[in-house]
């Protein structure tokens, strides 16, 4: 009998993860068109053809879907930012410019094609969920190795990095 429920049980956790992205795919979807907070559980597990209950087999909440939309989104810039901070053959300071350019041009694209995705985002930051708190980490540490790499190369001169890396994180924020 062990035999029977060891390969339905792999089979769940072989669906999962496409079960997962299937339902932020959806709720991605509605949240744009409809937002999230008009969004609803019963709607994404309509069009999936499943039941509530079965979304909240891979989501504990309707807000952990929430964040995990918004981990996407972000997940998103951060590969931006990283790549514009990874540029060899440019100054700290360029990559500095590099980076800060690429969070404004995310923010903007996102606010322009996706202005009710943007309202989740901005309640997401103004509510600290947590993994908007990870992001602004994230985000602070790529900053702060910026400004370290300019104070090795003497491109910036400041008493401390991490400071400086803050402010320029504060400043861009707004």
């Amino acid at each position: 009998m062990t035999a029977t429920a060891e390969p339905q049980s792999a089979l769940v956790e072989e669906s999962a993860p496409t079960t997962r992205c299937r339902i932020l795919a959806a709720a991605e979807r509605f949240f744009r068109e409809i937002g999230y907070q008009k969004t609803t559980v019963a709607d994404i597990a309509k069009t999936l053809r499943m039941s509530p209950a079965n979304v909240y087999r891979f989501f504990e909440s309707k807000k952990a879907i929430h964040e995990a939309v918004i981990k996407r989104l972000m997940d998103d810039t951060e590969q931006r930012v990283a790549q514009a901070a990874a540029a060899p053959d440019r100054t700290a300071a360029a990559r500095t410019a590099g980076g800060v350019t690429v969070m404004h041009q995310a923010c903007v694209e996102r606010c322009e094609a996706n202005p009710r995705l943007h309202e989740m985002v901005e309640a997401a930051i103004t509510e600290s969920w947590d993994v908007c708190r990870a992001h602004v980490d994230q985000i602070g540490s790529v900053l702060r190795e910026l400004v370290q790499a300019g104070v090795a190369a003497g491109e910036f001169d400041v008493a401390d990095p991490s400071t400086a890396a803050a402010c320029i994180h504060t400043a861009v924020i707004r």
